[in-house]
């Protein structure tokens, strides 16, 4: 279909089309709707939070992606192990666990160890039997804060400091480097062998 407002191309409604057409016009009663529910269910649930378990942190897929971060699904059993965090409890102390996911790298195992670390040592446990179901009014800043993830996760901005340019740089070029690792790459059989040959002399 046509971005925004523009006309549609090569156009062939010829099937009572009108009734087809899906609009939108509940967005803002929707919006309220939704908002409502949330304050509902932050009053309902409290003092846990409303957006959920605390999530881990993933490296999206794809090569197009892949250095961007994101919410997992949740923690891997060897994540919560290194952490010191019984498997068993997780789920009751607000941490979503994913028995499926594996760890492909010690830099996310890491990563996520230190999170749910972070997370135990900021975590206050009530006794359920002591908890009474007492009506929570939340204030303004907690109505713009309910729906905000446990730890967001913040993406970290690679962008380099602008510096002089030195001589070294100059002279760099990423051409012939990479012509020379892939010659490199190339060569490694060839001259394995006369590196043998010579030694057998």
């Amino acid at each position: 279909m046509a971005h925004g407002n523009d006309f549609v191309h090569k156009n062939h409604f010829h099937k009572k089309w009108q009734v087809m057409v899906r609009t939108w016009f509940n967005q803002p009663a929707r919006k309220r709707r939704s908002q409502e529910a949330r304050r509902a269910k932050a009053q309902r649930v409290a003092p846990k939070p409303a957006s959920g378990p605390i999530r881990p942190i993933v490296n999206c897929p794809t090569q197009r992606y892949n250095m961007k971060v994101r919410a997992g699904r949740g923690f891997t059993l060897q994540e919560l192990k290194a952490a010191g965090v019984n498997r068993k409890i997780a789920r009751s102390v607000g941490i979503s666990v994913d028995h499926r996911r594996r760890n492909k790298s010690v830099e996310g195992l890491q990563r996520n160890v230190a999170r749910l670390r972070k997370y135990m040592s900021k975590i206050i446990l009530f006794n359920k039997a002591k908890i009474l179901p007492v009506p929570v009014h939340l204030g303004e800043k907690d109505k713009v804060t309910q729906r905000k993830m446990v730890m967001p996760i913040v993406q970290k901005a690679k962008r380099e400091v602008a510096h002089k340019i030195t001589s070294s740089e100059a002279k760099y070029s990423a051409f012939h480097a990479i012509r020379q690792h892939r010659a490199n790459k190339r060569l490694v059989g060839k001259r394995m062998k006369a590196r043998l040959a010579k030694a057998n002399e």
